[in-house]
């Protein structure tokens, strides 16, 4: 007769293994970064480099700037996410540039030039402000510029260029996704400042579940993301993109699952830029 082997052992396996599953689970997703890089559409050779990066990242294109269409369109078929940057009224007065929505704009003139910059940039899923630390403090200029966002199938990241914004704040009372930049990464632009920013950026993620930072296409970011993105798995540091951040932190609900929203319909005519060029913020 051939003896019984005991299913002790395989119940032990089990039990170990249904234990795995169950920390796996109430572990949940990896502290997660997403990293925006703002002032797209000028700089074509740091476009591309951005454009062809393996990691999920974000790319935020000002309006109507020589590469902003091409880049954008490379971009989305390299599974990047593309926002547009809408330039805002700033408390110095720096020149916006075209597509800029200023602070003596009634809402006729703001709604129309903020939908006309949603039309110039193709694949666009979210929107964040470039500059605008005068507009962003104003109820009534983002009370209108919140009642067009919400009519797409957009989110909103505050840029936050001054700490007094309201525009997140509007945004969600308008039922619009929103966001909040925690880190900017090369405000300076030395290779010590981006990596002291680049690791808060990540002691953020682990403090938090998830954190928000934005760059410049500057040679020395592009540079030092090229490097630094590849190693995050190793440090047990997840990437996504602004969306993927969303739905982290919304239980992996969908943004519009159920709601009716319009098409943004292209308009990809190319407008002068303007001689009295922006600031990053």
């Amino acid at each position: 007769m051939t003896p019984r082997l005991s299913n002790t052992p395989i119940r032990i396996l089990l039990t170990m293994l249904l234990g795995m599953v169950s920390n796996i689970a109430l572990a949940g997703p990896p502290p997660t970064i997403a990293i925006i890089i703002d002032d797209m559409g000028h700089d074509r050779l740091e476009g591309e480099r951005l454009a062809r990066l393996e990691q999920p990242i974000t790319l935020s294109f000002l309006p109507y700037r020589r590469h902003t269409v091409e880049l954008a369109k490379l971009s989305h078929s390299l599974n990047k996410e593309i926002m547009l940057h809408a330039p805002m009224a700033n408390t110095q007065h720096f020149g916006l540039g075209p597509g800029g929505l200023s602070e003596n704009m009634n809402q006729a003139q703001l709604t129309r030039t903020l939908r006309r910059a949603l039309q110039s940039v193709p694949h666009v899923q979210g929107v964040n402000n470039h500059m605008g630390s005068l507009l962003t403090q104003r109820l009534q200029p983002m009370d209108w510029v919140m009642k067009e966002l919400g009519q797409y199938p957009l989110y909103f990241v505050d840029s936050r260029t001054i700490a007094s914004s309201i525009a997140g704040d509007v945004a969600r009372a308008h039922g619009i996704p929103s966001l909040t930049r925690d880190v900017f990464l090369d405000h300076e632009q030395t290779e010590e400042f981006v990596d002291r920013q680049f690791k808060l950026l990540i002691q953020r993620a682990r403090q938090q579940g998830t954190a928000i930072a934005i760059g410049h296409p500057h040679k020395i970011t592009v540079d030092y993301l090229e490097k630094h993105l590849p190693l995050l798995d190793e440090q047990g540091i997840a990437i996504a993109t602004v969306s993927g951040i969303w739905a982290i932190r919304n239980d992996n609900r969908t943004m519009f699952a159920n709601e009716k929203k319009q098409a943004i319909v292209p308009a990809y005519a190319r407008k002068p830029e303007s001689n009295s060029s922006a600031a990053q913020l």
